[in-house]
């Protein structure tokens, strides 16, 4: 070939590939995009306000800081900020603990000190001989990092930098991912690839992709990360295992990030040699403090153990006819002398009683309050089902005064499309959170519990089950990266507004201009509602098909427990449906304060979002639009169709905003979402006419398609499962 040709056709190649590879980068550096700011006056004021770096300090974290203030100022501003060695020179940025400030440098923030803990940060513009400069500082080095990280957030949303004057904590002592990872590197409800954690290639090779988690994490105030499943693999406590959790230690810890693990519970009997797990056996006892000090020698500051037991099959205390709190106070006197905690989950439901699955873990835990050691948590999941697009808020927060709980929520979207389905989660978030329990009084918010201010504790915690894999964008879905940052920003402060949280990720993520924003942000607040709309309206649940959780499948009855079968949940039948709970059913209600009791129990006061839930209703019954609940049912699930319809077209104005790839990716996945959403609609309303016999509302789309078509849909591959 002549040189020149080549030459042409190796140039034409790179214009193909280059978006590409750019859209890639900018998959793959999340809401830490730094791009410079398009605002030119804005632009010449952050470059007018900081002239330098001073870095007061040589730790690890410090550096930390001093290597992301430089990476972000460098693309936000347009060119590299130097570190400097005094303030002479008016506007600079000055970085430094707490106990590393001078005097002159102290007196302008001595009282804000008195308004943070140990992780929180103040960020002030100060005088210093009459000279302007920012100042970022904490009481410790993680403090400052997170200032760094928050300050750069003020310039990539275009936000002003003077006269500032900001003080910031974390509502939440612990603020962790739950990794459902495999050590094969399957995920557990994964829907972006295989898991980050390459363990045959640890702990000598450390993927860059490592640290960028950690710095993600740490640009949002997570502290924690259980890597493994919690159907767990007892071989992650090994040696040859934990050399390599060692490994990721090392590189999450100057972002204040600690490593936990899931203990299996039978360890002791599968890589001990014991004959039981029985944790009244002294060997057994014993056999957990060598191996928290084996650990805690390899990771001084390891977190602790998370443990699913007795649950799904899990090995557990109750095998040996103890209880949850015998397990969990073992385990956590292995780990007390060290700092450790244990978080115990209550995700617990037993095929030996069918009464009502949503009300087994308030029965199994509540009767033990205040039992557990100080250094454990339960951890509780948002709802008492399981991570269903709504659910109301679980009856145990608010129920145990006296044991510290800690929320779970998912944030990987096993029972909302996956990842090829955009739904923003923080709003899910929000309404658990802003939910009231009544537990002392008005007030008593779900938040309130988690974060220990109702009842006084000192150990709080939240933890999100991570949408995270080793996909270049991370998340599957280029928009489920809110979803783990808006995680993030709840844990911090669970008194936070979704909406806030939404248009500070769009403008980190894609763009400051108003007219993408705008949309883009009604858009993503709407998300949540369609999906709830078109899979599981007015309080159903659980109807998804069964083992993977793809689709619909409200037909399932034939799997061997009845908890686990659709037709348990909607109790669908020609008088009606839905799960009575209240009084005259279940009477789950009764686990709820008595003023959520009186509202949950009384069909014409509950809540319609909730009705299904907690009332089997007639199919003639008028909901408060005048409409039947057949019509009501069959109107909702067009509006979710309606609803992602719309989301489609908002987003098909939005292409000069946003690279093509990016854009062209999202297009194609709302399209996939658009076509799921009338699946969902169609086989649902199909199957439930059977019992109504009534027709659809005329503004509701005709299926095109049989019930028995949508029945003999398989999906032996779907991913996750």
């Amino acid at each position: 070939m002549n040189q020149p040709l080549f030459l042409y056709i190796l140039l034409q190649l790179s214009f193909l590939i280059a978006p590409f590879n750019m859209s890639a980068q900018e998959d793959y550096k999340l809401w830490l995009q730094y791009k410079k700011v398009q605002d030119t006056k804005i632009a010449t004021n952050y470059h007018s306000k900081i002239n330098g770096i001073v870095a007061l300090g040589n730790s690890e974290t410090i550096q930390t800081a001093i290597k992301e203030i430089q990476l972000g100022l460098s693309g936000l501003i347009g060119h590299q900020i130097t570190l400097q060695k005094n303030t002479n020179t008016e506007n600079m940025l000055i970085l430094g603990n707490q106990s590393s400030l001078d005097e002159a440098v102290l007196k302008n923030v001595k009282s804000e000190f008195d308004l943070i803990n140990n992780e929180g940060y103040i960020i002030k513009t100060i005088q210093l001989k009459n000279k302007k400069h920012i100042l970022i500082t904490a009481k410790t080095d993680i403090g400052v990092l997170y200032g760094v990280f928050n300050f750069l957030k003020l310039l990539q949303t275009n936000q002003q930098i003077e006269n500032l004057a900001i003080t910031d904590s974390p509502r939440i002592n612990i603020r962790m991912l739950n990794h459902w990872d495999n050590l094969d590197r399957t995920v557990e409800r994964g829907y972006a690839g295989f898991s980050l954690w390459n363990w045959q290639k640890l702990p000598d090779f450390i993927d860059q992709r490592y640290i960028d988690y950690a710095r993600a994490n740490a640009s949002i105030g997570i502290n924690g990360t259980v890597i493994n499943n919690v159907n767990a693999n007892a071989l992650i406590l090994t040696p040859q295992y934990l050399e390599k959790v060692e490994a990721l230690a090392k590189v999450f810890r100057p972002y204040g990030i600690k490593v936990y693990l899931t203990a299996r519970f039978s360890a002791p009997i599968e890589i001990g040699g014991l004959k039981t797990a029985d944790p009244f056996d002294a060997a057994v006892k014993n056999w957990w403090k060598e191996k928290a000090a084996e650990i805690y020698a390899r990771i001084p500051d390891f977190g602790g153990f998370l443990v699913k037991a007795n649950s799904e099959g899990q090995p557990g205390p109750q095998n040996y006819g103890r209880n949850h709190v015998d397990g969990a106070n073992m385990l956590a006197d292995a780990v007390a002398p060290f700092g450790g905690i244990v978080m115990w989950r209550a995700f617990v439901y037993s095929e030996h009683d069918v009464n009502d699955r949503a009300k087994q873990a308030y029965s199994e835990f509540v009767p033990y309050d205040g039992q557990f050691r100080n250094n454990v948590i339960v951890q509780v999941k948002n709802g008492a089902i399981d991570f269903q697009p709504r659910e109301p808020f679980h009856p145990m927060f608010g129920a145990m005064p006296k044991t510290p709980l800690m929320m779970e929520f998912q944030i990987t979207q096993e029972y909302l499309g996956f990842s090829t389905h955009l739904v923003y989660l923080p709003k899910l978030y929000q309404e658990v959170l802003e939910s009231d329990t009544y537990s002392k009084g008005k007030g008593s918010t779900v938040a309130k519990i988690i974060d220990g201010t109702v009842d006084n504790h000192k150990i709080s915690g939240i933890a999100g089950v991570a949408n995270i894999g080793n996909d270049i964008n991370w998340t599957g879905h280029p928009f489920a990266q809110a979803n783990w940052y808006g995680f993030g920003r709840l844990a911090w402060n669970p008194y936070q507004d979704s909406e806030t949280i939404a248009e500070d990720w769009l403008r980190m993520t894609f763009s400051n201009d108003e007219k993408f924003i705008k949309p883009v942000k009604e858009m993503m607040l709407e998300s949540r509602e369609a999906v709830v709309n078109y899979m599981t309206p007015l309080g159903l649940h659980h109807i998804m098909d069964t083992g993977h959780h793809y689709g619909p499948g409200p037909w399932v009855s034939n799997l061997s427990r009845p908890d686990w079968n659709p037709t348990y949940y909607h109790k669908a039948d020609t008088k009606g449906i839905g799960f009575d709970r209240s009084k005259t059913g279940s009477n789950a209600t009764a686990q709820y304060s008595p003023e959520v009791a009186k509202i949950f129990d009384d069909v014409a006061n509950c809540p319609e979002k909730d009705l299904l839930w907690f009332h089997h209703i007639s199919w003639d019954y008028k909901l408060k639009n005048g409409e039947t609940l057949w019509n009501s049912l069959a109107l909702k699930y067009q509006e979710g169709v309606n609803q992602v319809e719309s989301m489609n077209t908002t987003w098909n104005k939005m292409e000069q905003y946003v690279d093509q790839v990016r854009f062209k990716e999202v297009q194609m996945l709302l399209n996939i979402q658009h076509k799921e959403a009338k699946w969902w609609r169609d086989a649902c309303l199909l199957y439930f006419q059977q019992y109504s016999g009534k027709e659809l509302p005329k503004s509701v789309e005709k299926p095109t398609q049989t019930l028995n078509y949508f029945k003999s849909l398989k999906f032996p591959f779907a991913p996750g499962n």
